[in-house]
């Protein structure tokens, strides 16, 4: 069963799928840029001559929050990839599929890597108690806003 609900536009099946893919393709780009961004902020890091002042733990979560933002990349940008591959394959449905599951695992990584580079930056300018309040709290608002309060909207 389903947890579409009744389709109120009188699209057919294939207006919806070209419907719904283009607006998953738009959020995808939103997002992608995002951690394009973060992703770029990251890589320069281990360059700036403060990185050696950095405890081995700090350059250790560093390291782990750029993979973070690289899965998330990875993540983000793979339904781009689906779509010129499966391109004109009568694909569509199953593209919008997969990508929506892409795209969620993709913001819940992004979430991630948002919050541990904030423990990575507080951690240096705010060491501390500070820091893991901060960061636990900055994981609620993530689980919060992107999943918790659209998800009890769903029912």
């Amino acid at each position: 069963m389903s947890n579409e609900l009744p389709d109120e536009r009188q699209e057919t099946p294939d207006e919806r799928d070209d419907r719904n893919l283009l607006e998953l393709l738009q959020e995808l780009r939103v997002a992608g840029l995002g951690v394009q961004v973060l992703f770029g902020f990251l890589l320069a890091i281990p360059f700036t001559n403060k990185f050696s002042e950095l405890s081995g733990g700090q350059q250790e979560a560093e390291q782990d929050t750029l993979l973070l933002a690289a899965l998330a990349a990875a993540l983000l940008l793979a339904p781009v990839a689906f779509h010129r591959i499966l391109f004109r394959m009568r694909q569509k449905e199953f593209l919008v599929r997969s990508a929506n599951v892409l795209a969620i695992l993709g913001l819940v990584t992004v979430g991630l890597a948002v919050s541990a580079t904030v423990a990575l930056v507080l951690s240096y300018v705010l060491p501390g108690l500070p820091t893991v309040v901060i960061t636990a709290a900055m994981l609620v608002l993530f689980a919060g806003l992107w999943f918790a309060y659209p998800l009890s909207r769903r029912r």
